[in-house]
């Protein structure tokens, strides 16, 4: 029976993608401070920076590189170079499903982020619009300077009332961690005889199970603040329910197809229309339609080269505030992305056949 795999699955990539989603917050809200306006005058070091800031997992990277840009802080370039480095959450999937295809797929799109920012510094001027997104406010207990941002709290502060939730994500990230590292939750053509790849899935289950557990530990230490408003107004309410629908609806979908439609031939043979559909899903500002690639991708239904175009069109979330404040900033973006997914999927097609 086909639907326990697909649930299976499907619990897989949501828990991991919510870990790794919490420990990118505690990481973000520790750094945040004033630093980054000293880019102001350093259009290259703008451009390097986003492209980092654009290559971490979720949108986080995304929306300061996005509020910098519309306070004039960071070039039109450098914004470009944001928007090509990052995939939003959909990065977070990548590494659980083709952790080996995604690092290389990040280091691809780093450097052409690093290449089309300088290119559009040199011939396209800064298209204003400043605003102040939302993801920027700073909540009371964190403001003031850095060393006074409060994220940690006692043991005997945090548990007096046991408040439900977190005690919530502490059964969550404990029954994650455990099926994890009992192999729960592993796929059904697991093959014993790659255990010794450092990115089989035996590995990988570990490397997961302790990232949930370091998860679970700095959610026993973190303040009743950071637990609520972070880590359950921010990701679990926004993110987990929508992950694991568009996720399972996915998997559902792509198995119906497998089993009813040749699509392995029919993509090879109709690339020139796939490509399209990849580039127009791409234009969506939000993580969540672009899964379906990954996944075909994973089942080898797509070559490289149309993920890669999917990949650099879209940007996750990191394009909303963009659109809400700037729609000619947003759209002529956009252009640029769709012109250098065609040209790097044609390219990575004509390598490929040689």
């Amino acid at each position: 029976m086909w639907l326990p795999e697909v649930i299976k699955q499907s619990v897989f990539i949501t828990g991991l993608v919510m870990v790794m989603m919490i420990l990118i917050e505690y990481i973000n809200v520790t750094s945040k401070g004033t630093t980054l306006r000293q880019l102001q005058k350093r259009p290259a070091l703008q451009i390097l920076i986003s492209a980092l800031l654009g290559i971490i997992p979720g949108c986080s990277g995304g929306f300061v590189v996005v509020g910098l840009y519309a306070h004039n802080l960071v070039s039109f370039g450098a914004l470009i170079a944001m928007m090509i480095a990052t995939v939003g959450d959909e990065a977070f999937l990548m590494l659980a499903m083709i952790p080996e295809t995604s690092l290389v797929l990040f280091a691809i799109l780093f450097v052409l982020a690093l290449i089309t920012g300088f290119l559009t510094n040199r011939f396209i001027q800064r298209i204003p619009g400043p605003f102040s997104p939302e993801h920027f406010a700073v909540h009371k207990e964190e403001s003031g300077k850095p060393e006074e941002i409060h994220i940690w709290g006692s043991m005997r502060h945090n548990f007096r009332p046991l408040r439900w939730r977190r005690l919530v994500l502490f059964l969550g990230l404990a029954l994650f961690a455990a099926s994890i590292a009992f192999g729960l939750l592993e796929h059904d053509h697991h093959s014993p005889g790659q255990d010794h790849l450092i990115f089989s899935e035996k590995w990988l289950s570990l490397l997961f199970a302790g990232l949930s557990l370091l998860t679970l530990v700095f959610t026993l230490f973190a303040t009743n603040h950071f637990v609520e408003k972070h880590i359950w107004d921010h990701i679990v309410k926004q993110h987990f329910l929508k992950i694991f629908l568009w996720t399972f609806g996915t998997l559902v979908v792509i198995h119906l197809l497998m089993n009813n439609i040749d699509l392995n031939d029919w993509i090879r043979e109709q690339f020139w229309i796939v490509l399209p559909v990849a580039i127009l899903v791409g234009m969506i500002p939000a993580s969540g339609p672009h899964i379906i690639f990954i996944t075909l991708f994973a089942s080898g239904s797509i070559p490289l080269s149309i993920l890669l175009a999917n990949s650099i069109v879209q940007e996750g979330h990191a394009g909303l505030p963009l659109l809400a404040e700037t729609k000619k900033g947003f759209f002529i973006a956009k252009a640029l992305k769709i012109i250098l997914a065609v040209a790097a999927a044609a390219a990575s097609r004509l390598i490929y056949s040689l």
